[in-house]
C-alpha cells in the first residue's frame, strides 16, 4: 500500500503507545491526522497539543466522509461501532500493523526487533546505538525512551527501528530488511494455540526478510531450525554459543553487568552495561550484532550500549519509603519476571517483595504453574486481581489460586490483596529498611509505587 496517496487519516485507538507515535509520524510527513480513544490520558493530551483532533469514546459519528485511510488497533474489537462505521465509509481500512509495513517500504533499512520478551530494551538500546553512530534513525518503541523524549523519533529515511509484537501475527505484515529474534516463548494464549503455533509463526516472520538481509537469531532458542527453517535472508547467531558471545560476565553490586563482546572467538569491545540481569547482557548482544550487520563503528556501539540507561518500566527506579527501594518493572510473563528477580538478586538487596498484578485472564490460567515457579523464588510476593485488558472475566482463573500454587511450593510467602489501598497497607506494615520492593505487571500496578514513595 503507498501510504503517500492518503492525506486524511483517522486512528482508532489513538491513545495506544505505538500508535500514538504512528500518527506523530504521519503528522511530521505532511497529513491530517485524527483519532479516538475510550479514555484521555497523558497521551492523548500529548498528541491534541500538537495539533491531532482526539474524540473520546468510539462512535460511529467519529467517523466522517473526509477520512481516506482508517487505522485502527487489534485490541479493538469487530462490534467495534467506530470501527464499524469505519467498514461502512467506503474509506481504505487497515489495522495498525499493515500501517507499519507500510511505512517500512519508504525507508533504506528497516529493522525489525521481535521476540516473546526484551523488545522494547533491545530496541531501545539499538536506538542509542544508532544515535551516537550519527545515523539519525526514526524510531518507533513499546516505551518511553528518556533520549529521544518518547517512544518514537523522525529522523532520516535510512535506519527505521521497529519494535515488533508477535500478537495476533501482526509482524506477518512488516516488511524489515533485518531483524532480530531474541527468543521464542508460549505467550498470547488467548491467540496462539501452543507452542508449535508460535514457532511457526516466528519462521513465517524470518520467511519475510529479503534475500539480501540479515536475520539476528538467539542461537538458545530451543529448536532454533523451527525459526531459521527456509530463512533466505543470511543468518547471524549469538547467545552462550553462535557468531557473538558474551564473554567473561560479571556484574557489580548494582547486578549492572559488564562483559567482553567477541565475534567467532575473536575480542571485539569490553562492555559495560547500566541496566541490571543477565537477560540484558544478551540484549545488548543482539543489539551489537545487529549494528555490526550494518557496518556501524565499534566505538559507536560501544558508546551507544554505554549511554543507554533504561525506559520506563523496565527495571525503573521509582524512589523508596522507610529505607525500602521502590522499582516499577513491565514483567508480565514468567520468563520476564524470572529474569527480573534474577537481576533483583544481583544486587544487595535484603529481602526482595514482587508485588504482581497478572495481566489477562487466558495468560494467568494458561501459564498458572510457571507464574507460581517464577514469583517462588521472591521471599514475599503480593497478588492484586487480574487485571483484564482486552478480556472479560469468565470466572477461569482468580489471583487467588495463583497466591495457593506459590505457597504451596515452599519458597516465596504469598498473599493475595484485592486493592491499592490494602496492598499498600500490607506493604508498609512488613516491609522493613534495606529491602527491595518490585511492583511488576504490564496494567496500572506502577501507580501503586508510585503512590507509596510519594507519601
Amino acid at each position: 500500500m503507498d501510504i503517500s496517496k492518503f492525506s486524511r487519516i483517522h486512528f482508532i485507538g489513538i491513545g495506544g503507545i505505538s500508535m500514538s507515535s504512528l500518527a506523530e509520524i504521519l503528522v511530521h510527513e505532511g497529513k491530517t491526522v485524527s483519532g479516538s480513544d475510550m479514555k484521555a490520558s497523558p497521551l492523548t493530551a500529548h498528541l491534541e497539543e500538537t495539533g491531532i483532533k482526539v474524540y473520546i469514546g468510539q462512535r460511529a459519528e467519529n467517523i466522517t466522509n473526509d477520512m481516506e485511510l482508517i487505522v485502527y488497533t487489534a485490541a479493538v474489537s469487530d462490534d467495534n461501532p467506530e470501527l464499524a462505521a469505519a467498514r461502512a465509509s467506503g474509506a481504505c481500512v487497515i489495522d495498525r500493523a499493515e500501517l507499519v509495513g507500510a511505512l517500512m517500504l519508504t525507508y533504506k533499512y528497516p529493522i525489525s526487533v521481535a521476540g516473546t520478551h526484551g523488545k522494547t530494551t533491545t530496541s531501545s538500546i539499538l536506538t542509542e546505538i544508532f544515535l551516537a553512530a550519527g545515523t539519525d534513525p526514526t524510531v518507533s518503541l513499546g516505551g518511553v525512551l528518556k533520549t529521544i523524549g518518547g517512544n518514537f523519533r523522525i529522523g532520516k529515511n535510512d535506519y527505521f527501528v521497529v519494535e515488533t509484537c508477535e500478537y495476533r501475527d501482526s509482524f506477518l505484515k512488516f516488511n524489515p530488511h533485518s531483524a532480530v529474534i531474541l527468543n521464542v516463548d508460549k505467550d498470547h494464549t488467548d491467540y496462539f494455540e501452543d507452542l508449535d503455533h508460535i514457532y511457526r509463526s516466528f519462521n513465517a516472520f524470518a520467511r519475510r526478510l529479503p534475500e539480501g538481509g540479515v536475520l539476528v537469531v538467539n542461537a538458545d532458542i530451543d529448536r532454533l531450525d523451527k525459526v531459521t527453517d527456509g530463512v533466505k535472508a543470511r543468518i547471524v547467531t549469538y547467545g552462550t554459543a553462535g557468531d557473538w558471545t558474551a564473554e567473561d560476565i560479571s556484574f557489580d553490586a548494582a547486578g549492572f553487568g559488564r562483559y567482553t563482546a567477541c565475534y567467532k572467538g575473536e575480542k571485539q569491545a569490553e562492555i559495560k552495561l547500566s541496566i541490571p540481569g543477565l537477560h540484558n547482557v544478551y540484549n545488548s548482544l543482539a543489539a551489537f550484532a545487529l549494528a555490526k550487520v550494518y557496518g556501524l563503528d565499534t566505538d559507536a556501539i560501544v558508546k551507544g550500549i554505554d549511554n543507554y540507561k533504561g525506559v520506563d518500566r523496565r527495571f525503573q527506579h521509582k524512589g523508596g519509603f522507610n529505607g525500602v527501594t521502590v522499582v516499577d518493572d513491565y514483567a508480565h510473563h514468567p520468563t520476564e519476571i524470572a529474569a527480573t528477580i534474577n537481576s533483583a538478586r544481583s544486587g544487595s538487596a535484603k529481602t526482595l517483595w514482587i508485588v504482581f498484578q497478572p495481566h489477562t485472564y487466558t495468560r494467568t490460567h494458561d501459564l498458572l504453574d510457571e507464574f507460581a515457579q517464577a514469583l517462588s523464588k521472591a521471599d514475599n510476593v503480593v497478588v492484586l486481581d487480574i487485571y483484564a485488558a482486552r478480556e472479560k472475566d469468565t470466572g477461569l482463573v482468580h489471583s487467588k489460586d495463583l497466591v495457593e500454587r506459590i505457597n504451596a511450593l515452599g519458597g516465596a510467602c504469598a498473599v493475595y490483596e484485592p486493592d491499592f489501598d490494602s496492598a499498600e497497607k500490607y506493604l508498609r506494615d512488613n516491609c522493613q529498611s534495606g529491602d527491595i520492593l518490585i511492583t511488576m505487571g504490564a496494567g496500572d500496578v506502577f501507580l501503586l509505587g508510585e503512590r507509596i514513595v510519594k507519601k
